[in-house]
């Protein structure tokens, strides 16, 4: 089992692409087109590879919860990146900037950028194959 696609609703196509173009420069727009969801037209993308992709679908109104909040909804979501110190390059070459680093650990790296709608992003790059030494857990 794996995660195929996220499905986002967002306020501009080009914009998003940008973003996420600078993190994945490996991805393509697979395809796209136009529907009606509940009243609103809308454009839609499938920018990913062969195995997984992001949906982007525009004219997305009103705000995403507060991230430091509590509010129900989405926090964040991350993607395993094998070299961290190139993907911060390309998205400060592309005019983004980190929201925040993450926390000091010894086997993983990661960094969080906020999208050009308001969804946290995390990349992380792991410097363990061994699951325990991943991840933090409380034991």
């Amino acid at each position: 089992m794996y995660l195929e696609h996220v499905n986002l609703v967002v306020r501009d196509l080009d914009e998003t692409l940008a973003f996420y173009q600078a993190a994945f420069p490996h991805w393509q727009v697979r395809g796209g087109g136009n529907n009606n969801w509940y009243g609103i037209p809308r454009k839609w993308v499938h920018f990913g590879d062969d195995r997984h992709y992001l949906t982007f679908n525009d004219n997305g109104q009103d705000k995403i919860r507060e991230l430091q909040s509590n509010q129900l909804g989405l926090s964040h979501f991350a993607f395993v990146v094998n070299d961290i110190d190139g993907l911060a390059t390309r998205m400060h070459n592309a005019g983004f900037t980190p929201s925040q680093t993450g926390s000091d650990a010894k086997f993983r790296n990661n960094i969080y950028y906020i999208d050009p709608n308001g969804f946290e992003v995390e990349f992380v790059q792991y410097l363990s194959d061994i699951p325990h030494e991943r991840n933090m857990y409380d034991e």
